[in-house]
């Protein structure tokens, strides 16, 4: 397999070529820090919107509505749509792809689930480098729909430029379900399903939560079924990413995001270690019995890590 033919074919935009490196990406495949290599002169362009809330809220259906918005504009997206691991393979349950079939046969769009495979905070742990390969790839725009796990579904702040938190009527108090965790997160909220009775009571309740914490943010209002409310999506997403750019936060939000994918990558390489699962086990046994505490213990992997012994 020849790396630098496939990135080629990759920014060619053969879509094969790109589900291959995604492929190689998920696989922890050991050509992979070649690849890294070879994407990373073509990256940086894209815009990263993620999409996330609680389970049932339309997340499929409005990531859809925004891509087929996006498309009038001309713009190439990729979506990475991250699905519960199946308990059978491992593999992407796929429903995702399932509700973006209409997506399926235009050449500007690339559509790939990703399973979580046991990974927490709504990501895959690869989805930072498969935002790596469709960037690369030359999408103008990265959409990524978070696996609806609730209020610990975070993670995708320190990936996105932009984070959409989407709310919904009818699932009860929908602001108290998400305000312990994903609430803070957002940049952009979209009330879905604003049909229903009771969407101008999620609307009401958002803003007074924003008015107590001094804040104001977008609300947009969506029928995502329909695709109503797509424009004032889509205007509210160009209108944050400008304000990012003139404040110089998006340079800052891109840099953490960098800063997080080369912890992760140094983590996992770590773990996979003999010498750290070996020295690992052994400060273990001596936590358990008594002769250190899990601090000093700590400190002495740390150590022996900078030694190497």
């Amino acid at each position: 397999m020849n790396i630098s033919d496939l990135v080629g074919q990759a920014r060619e935009g053969q879509p094969r070529a790109v589900a291959k490196l995604i492929s190689l990406v998920e696989d922890a495949h050991p050509s992979l820090r070649e690849v890294a290599a070879a994407l990373t002169p073509h990256t940086g362009r894209a815009r990263v919107i993620g999409l996330t809330g609680p389970p049932g809220v339309g997340k499929s259906s409005s990531t859809s509505m925004l891509l087929s918005a996006l498309r009038k504009e001309g713009k190439r997206v990729g979506v990475l749509a991250i699905d519960p691991s199946s308990p059978f393979s491992g593999g992407a349950l796929l429903g995702d792809r399932i509700r973006m079939t209409e997506h399926a046969t235009d050449p500007g769009v690339f559509i790939r689930s990703m399973a979580t495979r046991g990974h927490l905070g709504g990501l895959a742990w690869a989805t930072p480098q498969a935002v790596r390969v469709l960037d690369a790839a030359g999408f103008d725009v990265v959409l990524i729909e978070t696996v609806g796990v609730g209020q610990s579904e975070v993670d995708v702040v320190r990936l996105a430029d932009t984070t959409v938190v989407l709310l919904a009527p009818g699932m009860g108090d929908g602001v108290q379900a998400a305000k312990a965790g994903i609430l803070e997160i957002a940049d952009v909220f979209v009330v879905n399903k604003a049909d229903r009775e009771g969407a101008e009571t999620v609307v009401r309740n958002l803003k007074q939560m924003m008015a107590m914490a001094h804040e104001e943010k977008p609300i947009v209002r969506t029928v995502a079924t329909r695709g109503q409310g797509a424009e004032d999506l889509v205007r509210a997403l160009g209108e944050h990413r400008d304000r990012l750019e003139a404040c110089g936060e998006l340079s800052r939000r891109r840099r953490r995001r960098a800063a997080s994918e080369v912890e992760a990558i140094a983590l996992r390489r770590l773990r996979a270690t003999d010498f750290h699962t070996g020295r690992l086990d052994e400060l273990a046994g001596q936590v358990v019995d008594r002769r250190l505490d899990p601090y000093a213990a700590a400190d002495a992997l740390l150590a022996a890590l900078r030694s190497g012994q």
